[in-house]
C-alpha cells in the first residue's frame, strides 16, 4: 500500500485531522488508565481487562499510524466553485432506478456509503467523475450488474 494515492477534499482532511488529535490525546490517556487500573489487579497473565485495555491500545495505534500514514501522503482537492462537471468534492443528483440519489464525490480515504459519500475510485464514483447535468452514465457494479444513471444536478 506504499504506493497509494491518497485524495482528500478540504472538509475530509480536517475530519481525519480532528480523529488523529482525539486519538492521539483523549483516547490515549483513557487507554492508559484502564491498563494502570487493570495492572493494580494483580496477576496480568489471566486478567481480562489488562488483556481488552492492551487490545485496545493496539488497535488504537494502528489506527494513528493509518491516519499519520493519509494525512502526510494525502492531496488535498478543491473543486472549482465555477465548473459544471463532477469532481471530488461534488454533489451529484442522479436519477437512479426510478429515484433520485445524491451522491457525494470524495476520496477513497474518506469515503462513507452510509452518508452518500462515495469514493471517486467506485464503480458509480469514476462514472461521474469529468460528466455534466443531462448526461447519462452507466457504471458495472461489484457483482456485474449495469447500473443506469441521468445527470439531474451537479454541485460543486
Amino acid at each position: 500500500m506504499a504506493d497509494q494515492n491518497y485524495v482528500l477534499t478540504e472538509e475530509g482532511k480536517k475530519k481525519l485531522e480532528e480523529e488523529l488529535h482525539f486519538l492521539e490525546t483523549d483516547k490515549r490517556a483513557e487507554i492508559g488508565e484502564r491498563i494502570k487500573v487493570a495492572r493494580e489487579f494483580g496477576d496480568i497473565s489471566e486478567n481480562s481487562e489488562y488483556d481488552d485495555a492492551k487490545n485496545e491500545q493496539g488497535l488504537v495505534e494502528a489506527r494513528i499510524a493509518e491516519l499519520t500514514r493519509v494525512l502526510s501522503e494525502a492531496t488535498v482537492v478543491s473543486q472549482s466553485k465555477r465548473s459544471n462537471k463532477v469532481g471530488i468534492g461534488s454533489s451529484v443528483t442522479v436519477l437512479m432506478n426510478g429515484s433520485e440519489r445524491v451522491f457525494n464525490i470524495v476520496g477513497a480515504a474518506e469515503a462513507d456509503v452510509r452518508a452518500d459519500k462515495i469514493s471517486n475510485e467506485s464503480p458509480v464514483g469514476a462514472a461521474l467523475i469529468g460528466r455534466k447535468k443531462d448526461d447519462k452514465v452507466e457504471a458495472v457494479g461489484p457483482t456485474g450488474r449495469v447500473i443506469a444513471m441521468k445527470i439531474l444536478k451537479v454541485e460543486n
